[in-house]
């Protein structure tokens, strides 16, 4: 996997990523104009759950779809995936050396590096080449008009909830955002989007949106808690991709409830103990305070919280919404991560490699984890989570 790391692991102070060479890897390895109709979802919360939605409804309609999302839920290989199914290491390891050998034609690196995101993306166009996907469903890494997802004008763009991140790189407002997240659409793209607060709605202008029951999907095939909007979103931005014929019903509802969100207010066991986990990638307050009122809802009660939560993200929200439970936090060994937010000074702070089943066990039995979805990913990791596929069809049987 050295290939999709490499540049990045090397850069110099301040730099940043060269779109443009990236531009030119996709050119050389032939996916610049993808064969295949694009689904592009952009925005600050939700993406994953509106390109999960998205894939399975065109799963459902008989498409065969390919989905690359970032970062990878347990691992890299789940950055790409055929009809919800995670490739193959086989398959990634063929795809790395593709681009490796592209790379090599490339002129030396000048004005920036090429960014992991964005070569798992270029290499998903290839794998959906290779086996002759015909739609495809592509999450922004980081921003909009400045991601490498921008490379491939989308048919159709979801613009999930935009709020102030990233201050400073993708704007220093929500309104800069929210431009900075638009600008991914081209002449032509269909634009749809989630509702939004007023300068952004305002930034978006006569945007459809979609909002409650806007996917035309009864409550029962929708997840509850935050994760709703983006599963609509998801649907209603599928409907408009070109070539797809609304599923049969019975298919419909069959791939639609097979679907599962790890690290969305899913719940797993840790292994050899009796504790539980409901673990979600909250990083805001209203995230926070959503993921507690899940886990009260099923449990009950709270024993421990255990959250990850780096200087850019809610860290002052999350200390609110926590308020006296007894919380772990934990630090990413991340270079471009800073934790030096002060916190409550009765919470514990370990480092990532703390997190073990045999430490999650001691901190009671209901147990909730939040935090960035590179640390939800590790802790999903831990547990021997199964994030092997998102959704089910009729031509692959739902897992034991």
């Amino acid at each position: 996997m050295d290939v999709f790391f490499r540049e990045w692991e090397h850069r110099a102070p301040g730099e940043t990523r060269d779109v443009g060479r990236a531009r030119a890897l996709a050119d050389a390895l032939g996916v610049l104009t993808p064969d295949a109709p694009v689904l592009t979802v952009v925005g600050s919360k939700g993406k994953g759950t509106t390109a999960t939605y998205a894939s399975a409804f065109l799963a459902a309609a008989g498409r065969r779809v390919c989905t690359v999302t970032s970062p990878g839920l347990r691992t890299n290989r789940d950055r790409i995936r055929i009809g919800g199914r995670a490739v193959s290491e086989t398959e990634l390891a063929s795809l790395a050396d593709a681009l490796d050998e592209a790379i090599g034609t490339l002129p030396p690196p000048s004005d920036g590096y090429l960014s992991p995101s964005g070569l798992f993306l270029v290499a998903g166009l290839l794998h959906a080449r290779r086996v002759g996907a015909d739609v495809l469903v592509l999450e922004a890494g980081m921003g909009g008009r400045s991601d490498e997802v921008a490379l491939f004008p989308p048919d159709v763009a979801a613009i999930t909830p935009v709020f102030l991140e990233h201050a400073g790189v993708l704007g220093d407002t929500e309104a800069e955002i929210a431009r900075e997240k638009l600008g991914v659409a081209g002449p032509g793209t269909v634009v749809l989007s989630a509702p939004q607060s007023p300068p952004v709605t305002e930034v978006l202008g006569g945007v459809e949106v979609v909002g409650p029951g806007g996917s035309g999907l009864p409550d029962r095939l929708l997840p509850a808690g935050l994760g709703r909007a983006g599963a609509e979103l998801g649907v209603a931005a599928a409907r408009r991709v070109p070539g797809t014929a609304e599923p049969p019903a019975g298919t419909l509802r069959e791939v639609m409830s097979s679907v599962v969100l790890p690290g969305r207010s899913s719940r797993h066991d840790v292994p050899g103990s009796a504790t539980r986990l409901l673990v979600d990638s909250a990083i805001d307050r209203t995230g926070v305070a959503a993921a507690l009122a899940a886990a009260r809802d099923a449990w009950g009660t709270v024993d421990h919280a255990v959250v990850c939560l780096p200087d850019h993200k809610d860290v002052d929200g999350a200390v609110a919404e926590l308020g006296a439970l007894p919380v772990t936090f934990v630090r990413l060994p991340l270079p471009h991560l800073r934790f030096t937010r002060p916190l409550p000074p009765g919470w514990d702070v370990v480092d990532a490699d703390a997190i073990t089943p045999e430490s999650l066990a001691t901190l009671g039995h209901r147990v909730v984890v939040l935090g960035t979805v590179y640390f939800t990913g590790r802790v999903l990791d831990a547990v021997g989570a199964d994030t092997e596929r998102l959704f089910v069809t009729s031509a692959a049987p739902r897992p034991s």
